[in-house]
């Protein structure tokens, strides 16, 4: 039997996760209709970037990563049939295109190069310079000619009374004032890549309980993303992935992601009240899945790496 002090902190602690989902609900559903909008128009203007659709129930391409902070993610079109660098090779080149004497640093961790021939089909205007530089798809060429895009569709959808873009480099983000508060977004330029599963993600180190075998075969059939979110690397991201991994965490009939909801409330709260917190909703969803592999004895394995 629960005290009746611990039944009265549970019942409090539910109604403010479900006014907290209401919340960000609201938020999510006015976020996307204007990004459908502006992304509607800058698909118009530039075919290499994509509408973000809209959709009535999750849509994959926002994340939450606070209550008022989304990561947007705008797939881009025109490269297809991705495939693994066959070699290495320096780079001598800066942003503008001008020659380096020294080879810049090579990525690190999760981080790659891009280079228009790892694909077998590719639309001209990759080839061009305004993004690309000795056969490489520079990422901050690529947020350049974007932000411009936004600016654009900012004044011809008429949103300058509810969109504003904030100042930050080299990273696309934006303000967005919804009916409960002022939201900001991070609009990231992403490649996808289906059904392949990137060399550099070495998940899981090893087959253990959980995930099983066949469990890690369906998860890495979601493929992987490229974000365009610094200078000259591509950042890895496994936001399908994650999502699969992260709704099979009570396929044992356990409370998880009940403890996860109550975790985010804490973290909103207590942890790291305000408007950009140094500990994300990202953060606690790796720390409970990594719970769940040590409770089936596989050690550290919920992170992509």
């Amino acid at each position: 039997m629960k005290s009746l002090m611990e039944g009265n902190l549970e019942d409090c602690l539910l109604n403010k996760v479900d006014l907290r989902r209401q919340w960000i609900s609201q938020m999510v559903e006015e976020v996307q209709k204007i990004v459908h909008h502006l992304t509607t128009e800058i698909s118009y203007q530039d075919i290499r970037f994509q509408a973000v659709l809209y959709s009535d129930t999750y849509n994959e391409n926002i994340k939450v990563l606070a209550p008022t902070q989304f990561l947007i993610t705008v797939p881009m079109r025109g490269l297809a049939g991705y495939r693994e660098a066959r070699q290495q090779r320096w780079r001598y080149y800066t942003l503008q295109g001008a020659r380096l004497p020294c080879p810049l640093r090579d990525p690190e961790g999760l981080q790659q190069w891009l280079e228009v021939e790892q694909f077998l089909k590719s639309l001209w205007q990759w080839h061009e310079a305004d993004v690309n530089i000795d056969g490489d798809i520079v990422p901050a060429k690529v947020l350049q000619v974007f932000r411009k895009l936004v600016e654009n569709a900012i004044e011809t959808c008429h949103l300058s009374g509810k969109v504003s873009m904030l100042m930050d480099r080299p990273a696309v983000r934006v303000a967005v004032e919804t009916s409960t508060g002022r939201v900001e977004l991070e609009l990231t330029p992403s490649v996808e890549i289906p059904t392949a599963w990137s060399k550099k993600a070495r998940w899981p180190s090893c087959l253990k309980r959980w995930p099983s075998a066949e469990r890690v075969q369906c998860i890495k059939s979601f493929g992987f993303s490229l974000l365009a979110c610094s200078n000259y690397h591509w950042q890895l991201s496994f936001l399908r992935a994650e999502q699969v991994l992260l709704e099979q965490l009570d396929e044992d009939g356990g409370c998880r992601r009940k403890c996860l909801q109550a975790m985010r409330q804490m973290k909103e709260d207590v942890w790291c009240p305000g408007k950009r917190p140094v500990i994300t909703s990202y953060h606690l969803q790796v720390l409970k899945a990594e719970l769940k592999c040590k409770e089936e004895g596989n050690g550290s394995d919920a992170a992509f790496t």
